[in-house]
């Protein structure tokens, strides 16, 4: 393979096919040593910006925690943990 001018590169299909790159598809670079490797970003699906995935992925939080309603004694236990040490007076 060969390096273009504008720095291109093109993957071949049957590796895009088994890694699952479409257009679109974001993906980051990794140096180790003299090696580059091209990762396919995770939580993004095909097609879609690493603002649209943050998007959508916000979206999915907002509605697992709306599905309980927690009290802030609840929510105090869950971030700190349990308060059985802590003295009364």
């Amino acid at each position: 393979m060969r390096v273009t001018q504008k720095g291109q590169v093109t993957i071949p299909k049957h590796i895009r096919d088994k890694a699952g790159i479409g257009p679109g598809t974001e993906v980051d670079f990794r140096l180790e040593d003299d090696r580059i490797q091209i990762v396919k970003r995770t939580g993004t699906k095909e097609g879609e910006s690493a603002g649209q995935a943050l998007v959508r992925n916000l979206q999915a939080a907002a509605r697992c925690a709306t599905a309980h309603a927690y009290s802030t004694d609840e929510v105090m236990e869950l971030t700190r943990g349990p308060f059985d040490d802590v003295d009364p007076d």
